[in-house]
């Protein structure tokens, strides 16, 4: 389990985005990771599935409370991870497959801190 101390330190270690999968040296991929269309959130949040650092991604986005986008595989919006997110507009009768997110489990070590945070 980590602490609230140890995500503040999460908060200013970024040893650890040259191993993210985002980490393209190049930014092209930050507009997939900051956008409002779903299948953009959906790919970004695909990425993040198989990040090996997504712990400390996510650790380092809830200690700086991240306002918005994509981290460690959770869509955060004003500093709070979002349980889900649904198209502009009036939402349709018929549910659609493709607005479904894909769902990221927390790691483990953070599924406290994440609990309390966005409750």
């Amino acid at each position: 389990m980590i602490a609230l101390n140890d995500l503040q330190d999460a908060a200013e270690d970024r040893s650890w985005w040259a191993d993210a999968r985002c980490d393209d040296a190049n930014g092209s991929l930050s507009a997939l990771f900051f956008s409002e269309e779903l299948q953009d959130i959906a790919a970004a949040k695909r990425i993040c599935a198989l990040c090996p650092v997504i712990e400390d991604c996510l650790g380092g986005a809830l200690a700086r409370r991240e306002p918005w986008g994509v981290w460690g595989g959770q869509l955060f919006r004003n500093g709070r991870i979002l349980a889900s997110k649904r198209r502009r507009g009036r939402p349709p009768k018929v549910a659609r497959p493709e607005d479904e997110l894909p769902q990221v489990a927390v790691p483990e070590a953070l599924a406290d801190v994440v609990i309390r945070r966005t409750a």
